[in-house]
This record gives C-alpha cells, structure tokens and sequence, in this order.
C-alpha cells in the first residue's frame, strides 16, 4: 500500500498507517456510508477522520492505475491548495493506495476532524434558522473568495460546506473535495457554482443581491443567470429521479 502524509500527519506516520490498514475493524463509523465509508479515530492528541473510497468498477480500476490520480490523491492535493489560499477545510493528513498487481483497489484520504455548527443544508431545510439571511449572505461572499481564487468546486452543494459559528461571525469549510479545478472563472461558471445549492428562489435572490455587490453586475442580471443554472440542475435532477422510479417499477 502506498502512503503519502503532510507535514502533522508526518507526527503520526505509523498510527495512521495502522489505521488504515485496519480501517474496517477499527475506530468510529461516522454516519452510513453508502457510496463511501467514514471513521474516526483517535490517535495521540488528534481526532482524524478517515475516508474510504468505494473500490472503483473494472474500468476506473484501469484509469486509476494509469491515467488518472485517484480521488484519495485529489482530495489531499486539493485541500493543500485550498490552505495555501487561506481557504477553509480539514487539515490533509495524509492519502493511501491499494494496488493490486495490474489494477487499482481501495484509496483512503485521512484529515483532522472539523468541529461546525451546521452545513448549508440547514438554511434550505429551515427557513427559520437563527440568523439566516446573514449566514446566506455569508456563505456568497465566501463563494465570491473561492471564484476569486481560481477555486471551482464542482460539487458545491449543500452537505459539503461546515459551518462555524461564533457570535454573529461565520466561518466555513469545505470538504468532500475530489472533484474541483483551479482557472479563472468567467461569469457563467461563477453563476453555475450555485446551481446545486438550493431550489428555493427566495435564497436564490438574496445570494444573488449579495454576489452582485461584490461582482460589480447588475443585481436582476446576477439572478437571472443564477436562477437560469438552479432551475435546470432541478429539472435535470427531477427527471433522473422519475426514472429511477419508473425502473424501479419495472422491475418489479
């Protein structure tokens, strides 16, 4: 298996090693995973948490090995790159690789444990969560700084930003972070980073009254294209689900 760490997961080389290794008989499974398995351990002064990768298909067993870095690997390498800007998310403690002669296994990314308050997804299921236009409001300026940072996170969506709070001052951090590019973005990328957020137009328009601020655009322009990329993630992601129902009936 190969091992790759950061300068503080270099402190605890060998308990990490270990823990991954023994990764499904130890530590503390961290919700149901069902596409990929979190635990936490607790290893000298640090509460790591540790994510296992679903073991790819036959293909991406191939395109793993050989031609594209794994998602442990981006994770790690992207969270490097976040902390180099000054952006939030958990500390990168180290990644690991199983290879099984000619093909890729399992990949495992171990960060610290973030403490947080709530994610964004409780701003769309509660309308009526404690300061809720200031944390929205926010979370656009903190959208704004990864733009101009070069930081496309493709999937923004609602359960991957934690958030801190301390009296009246919001904190965030990013996790979940294997799929994102680092360019300039243009107008329509921005406005398409928010797509996956909320299907509520009442936050829509104030993310947007907020952006537009800080973007220097008209305020209707920066809603009509942020409502424009919502509405057809939603009727994208509804029709999906229509089909899933009706395969599912078919297969009955």
């Amino acid at each position: 298996m190969k091992f790759i760490f950061s300068d503080k997961g270099r402190e605890i080389t060998r308990e990490l090693e270990s823990s991954i290794k023994n990764f499904d008989s130890r530590g503390e499974a961290l919700g149901p995973g069902l596409r990929n398995s979190l635990r936490i351990f607790e290893i000298k002064d640090y509460k790591v948490n540790i994510k296992s990768f679903k073991k790819p298909n036959l293909v991406n067993k191939l395109v793993y090995k050989y031609f594209r870095k794994s998602k442990a690997e981006r994770s790690f390498r992207n969270a490097i790159k976040l902390l180099e800007s000054n952006i939030g998310t958990p500390y990168p403690m180290a990644y690991a690789e199983e290879n099984i002669s000619l093909v890729f296994g399992r990949s495992y990314y171990a960060c610290l444990q973030q403490d947080y308050d709530l994610t964004y997804r409780e701003l769309v299921t509660k309308a009526d969560y404690p300061d809720h236009e200031n944390i929205l409001r926010a979370f656009t300026r903190f959208t704004f700084e990864l733009h101009e940072n070069h930081v496309q996170f493709l999937d923004h969506s609602p359960g991957n930003t934690l958030i801190q709070s301390k009296g009246g001052d919001y904190k965030f951090f990013l996790v979940d972070l294997n799929r994102m590019n680092f360019k300039e973005l243009n107008f329509e990328e921005r406005m398409q980073n928010f797509s996956r957020l909320t299907p509520k137009k009442e936050m829509v328009k104030v993310m947007a009254n907020e952006y537009s601020k800080l973007i220097g655009r008209p305020e209707e322009e920066v809603f009509e294209k942020m409502w424009f990329y919502t509405s057809q993630f939603q009727e994208k992601f509804l029709r999906k689900k229509r089909l899933k129902k009706k395969l599912k009936f078919w297969k009955k």
